[in-house]
């Protein structure tokens, strides 16, 4: 069990890489004006697995602030993220 743990951990990481690349691309993108990463692209990244990348982005780069939706969901996906750490660590300990 202690592999699906280290497993997720990783696959939260890479997730979170690439969410936050995302979010820095797309701000650069739409400081050129140029062709934008859809916004469902932004949101799923986060929810499913890119939260703290997606989080981190927004602060960092200043990229979608201002759109609620955006907080809700990085904020919805690092919950579900973090309760199945605790679940993972605790079926681990046992």
């Amino acid at each position: 069990m202690q592999y699906v743990l280290y497993g997720f951990l990783g696959f939260l990481l890479v997730m979170s890489i690439i969410a936050f690349c995302y979010y820095a691309a797309d701000k650069g993108l739409a400081k050129s004006g140029s062709r934008r990463v859809p916004e469902k692209v932004l949101l799923s990244l986060g929810f499913f697995g890119g939260a703290a990348g997606g989080l981190i982005a927004m602060k960092a780069v200043r990229h979608k602030t201002k759109h609620w939706y955006f907080w809700i969901i990085n904020w919805a996906g690092l919950a579900w993220q973090i309760a199945l750490i605790v679940f993972l660590i605790r079926c681990t300990t046992k």
